[in-house]
């Protein structure tokens, strides 16, 4: 045998880089997909619960002859970016959990009559914490925005809808990007 042919039967370091590159651009592909994938359903779960807490907020208008709201709902406005050093947000979420599960005392048990049945992924803390529930949580890991400005004051520029508003600011501060039932 000739040592120029065992040469030829081997792969040379250049298509060996080829190779690995090509597979380096193919796995970033797959990346990207699943990380716009991933976006789009959490996207789709934020729209749904927003729709089941519109529809639970309906219920209870129908039992009680108004929308939940108290100072915190009343002072919150959904035409507003999110201000972190209060927790203006997570307070209207509380409430808002509150009114919907029957859970008075945010303990995760309902003492009163629910209008919503909340999964513990929607709940912050989230699962395994056995803690007392602080806010319902988007799918993006922030609070729900609640608001019934609107409704206190119908002839003010705060808020969209008479009644109430539901939002999730999703990962973005800019509103056009907001999931939101108005």
């Amino acid at each position: 045998m000739k040592p120029s042919s065992a040469r030829r039967s081997a792969f040379t370091i250049i298509e060996l880089l080829i190779v690995m590159s090509i597979i380096i651009v193919l796995a970033g592909l797959v990346l990207a997909t699943s990380g716009y994938v991933q976006k789009k359903g959490a996207r789709s779960r934020a729209e749904a619960e927003i729709a089941a807490m519109s529809a639970a907020l309906e219920s209870y208008k129908a039992d009680n002859g108004i929308y939940p709201s108290d100072a915190t709902t009343e002072k919150l406005a959904a035409n507003t970016d999110v201000d972190a050093t209060t927790k203006i947000y997570e307070n209207a979420s509380l409430y808002l959990y509150k009114q919907l599960s029957g859970d008075i005392n945010g303990t995760r048990s309902a003492t009163a009559k629910s209008y919503m049945a909340f999964k513990p992924n929607m709940l912050k803390p989230p699962p395994p914490s056995t803690a007392d529930v602080t806010a319902i949580r988007d799918p993006f890991g922030n609070s729900y925005g609640y608001s019934t400005i609107r409704a206190k004051v119908p002839a003010g520029s705060d808020g969209y809808n008479p009644t109430f508003d539901l939002w999730s600011t999703a990962t973005s501060s800019a509103q056009n990007q907001w999931i939101k039932n108005w």
